[in-house]
């Protein structure tokens, strides 16, 4: 075994125990919990699955500056069940009807029961942020409650955009940086708070998360045209489906010429396209350079964010937060 796939293999082990003691502990916060009619959809949710990203981040980012990983379990969790918090909520707003390939909690149950699981949950992942001891605890709090009115911004945004004719590539670049990259660069800050990081480190971790976001959110943008729906858990073109603005979209306004620039036009217009037309307008975003540009922007940001992660003390956590940007920007689902 050469060293490289050695540390991909020690890298593996350690995210995956991480992920178990998150797991492990949204069980604890929420078992026993009453009513029912309240608790049984929000353990639903929470069984979900999910790649828990952000959790990961902010347990890494706290090691990297000399904190340990069991010090920041409590910010962990919080932080995905915020991130929950959001998605139950977005579903309602998007009317989507399904989530990691099962029913979404409004469709499983109904809107009622949806919107409170939400307000649950945020109310949840303060509590149990509120569990961390750390002596910045007020600088974690503000953070964390930042990165919600952040999000909430970027989600009206984005619905904002959806009844706009004119979005340009900048506004939603905009947008996602506060619906997306917000609640990935506080998981990075706040680990780094927890693990009593310098402000050079909180700067360091801030900028990494940043970029890291942003990368994120329009490599998603790219799996929803080029990806595998059963890797993807939902229809490959939804977002054409649903006539949203996304990076490529945008860009691919931007760019196309003649009929294609056209067509992209009448989705703005009808709100979307059906299904069967999603290979076209593939087709269109691969001609016109979308995709390409996509790509080139992924690897601008994870450059950017690389950059800023290169400030902190070399380490086994920093090496690994290196890693995890590669398996994130790599996903296929």
């Amino acid at each position: 075994m050469t060293r490289a796939s050695s540390l991909q293999t020690e890298f593996d082990k350690k995210l995956a125990r991480m992920r178990t003691s998150v797991e492990r502990l949204l069980v604890e916060t929420t078992r026993d919990l009453t009513p029912r009619s309240l608790y049984d959809p929000l353990r639903y949710v929470l069984k979900g699955g999910g790649k828990r990203i952000r959790p990961a981040l902010l347990m890494l980012s706290c090691e990297a500056v000399g904190g340990t990983l069991q010090g920041a379990i409590h910010a962990a969790a919080a932080i995905e069940i915020l991130h929950n918090f959001t998605l139950v909520h977005d579903d309602i707003m998007d009317n989507a009807g399904s989530r990691r390939g099962r029913k979404t909690v409004h469709t499983k149950w109904d809107p009622n029961v949806a919107i409170l699981v939400g307000d649950e949950l945020l109310a949840l992942a303060y509590r149990e942020l509120l569990k961390t001891t750390s002596p910045r605890i007020k600088e974690i709090v503000q953070l964390f409650t930042q990165g919600v009115v952040e999000v909430c911004e970027g989600q009206a945004l984005d619905k904002e955009f959806e009844n706009r004719r004119r979005v340009t590539v900048e506004e939603y670049l905009g947008m996602i940086q506060r619906k997306t990259g917000k609640m990935i660069a506080i998981s990075t800050e706040i680990g780094g708070l927890v693990g009593k990081g310098t402000e050079d480190e909180l700067d360091a971790l801030r900028t990494f998360g940043e970029f890291l976001g942003r990368a994120f959110q329009i490599h998603d943008d790219l799996l929803d045209i080029v990806g595998d729906e059963r890797e993807l858990g939902k229809d490959v073109g939804s977002d054409l489906q649903e006539g949203k603005k996304t990076f490529l979209f945008l860009e691919a306004l931007r760019l196309a010429k003649g009929e294609d620039r056209k067509r992209l036009r009448e989705v703005i217009a009808n709100g979307g396209v059906s299904k069967k037309r999603i290979g076209a307008f593939r087709r269109i975003y691969e001609s016109c350079g979308a995709i390409d540009s996509a790509r080139e922007s992924v690897r601008r940001d994870t450059e950017r964010a690389r950059a800023a992660l290169a400030k902190l003390c070399p380490g086994e956590s920093r090496d690994m937060l290196d890693w995890l940007t590669d398996v994130l920007l790599h996903r296929t689902y």
